[in-house]
């Protein structure tokens, strides 16, 4: 019982929060050297973090270990704040005061949430095709490059690029078509599929990425908390400010 009390006390400091936050700084800025010495760190563009971290060896990613671990215990700390912030606040008449900081911790908590998911399920391939190219998923769907478009200058640049594609279900049953552009990706069963750059030519290429990422629409909730809880807090502050001036 004294642990538990102890470990509460513990997750509920202040002091708490700024000393794990040094240390995950610390832990990062480490980081931040030894990854360039090691090849193996490459393979993190195209591979999911936790599946990577178990076929690595530990003497080059304790420290991302133990940047996970100090995150978790940041997150606990975190939430148990809010939680102790809203029950001791929760007959405040300033609502909106009480309320933002948790809405920005909220977010916090999402944008965590949504990396974790990346962490553990998260997919990025790239590769060149031609016209006539059935690209395979890996989820058994595939992606047929119909027609590759290149836009050149009288001066010999390419302006422009897209593609054409025809997308298959697990059957192999045609699901619909698309065209793909720099700006214009295609999303075909949680991948997204889109178009990099062409090489023109008599067999014109072009390079192809495919990615799917989990965690995307966390990311984009806990964004959209963190900022709505910003700007209500700065909202509130003018007004205190402005009615203490008045």
């Amino acid at each position: 019982m004294t642990f538990l009390k102890g470990m509460l006390s513990f997750l509920l400091s202040l002091r708490t929060s700024i000393r794990l936050m040094l240390l995950l700084l610390a832990l990062l800025f480490y980081g931040s050297f030894i990854m360039p010495l090691n090849e193996e760190f490459q393979a993190l563009h195209t591979v999911p973090l936790f599946p990577w971290l178990a076929e690595s060896p530990i003497a080059i990613t304790w420290w991302l270990l133990a940047a996970i671990a100090v995150l978790s215990l940041l997150t606990a700390n975190t939430l148990l704040c809010s939680l102790e912030s809203l029950i001791k606040k929760r007959g405040s008449r300033q609502f909106f005061l009480v309320v933002s900081p948790q809405v920005i911790h909220l977010g916090f908590l999402f944008i965590l949430l949504a990396h974790l998911f990346s962490s553990y399920d998260s997919f990025r391939g790239m590769t060149y095709v031609a016209e006539g190219t059935r690209l395979p998923l890996p989820n058994s769907t595939s992606i047929l490059f119909e027609r590759i478009n290149a836009a050149i200058s009288p001066s010999g640049y390419i302006t422009d690029w897209s593609a054409e594609i025809t997308r298959f279900d697990e059957l192999g049953q045609p699901a619909g078509r698309s065209v793909i552009s720099p700006n214009n990706p295609a999303f075909f069963k949680g991948f997204g599929i889109y178009i990099k750059t062409v090489r023109p030519g008599p067999f014109t290429t072009a390079l192809i990425e495919v990615g799917r990422d989990p965690g995307a629409v966390w990311a984009l909730a806990g964004g959209i908390l963190f900022l709505t809880g910003m700007i209500t807090l700065l909202i509130v502050k003018i007004r205190r400010e402005d009615a203490a001036e008045a």
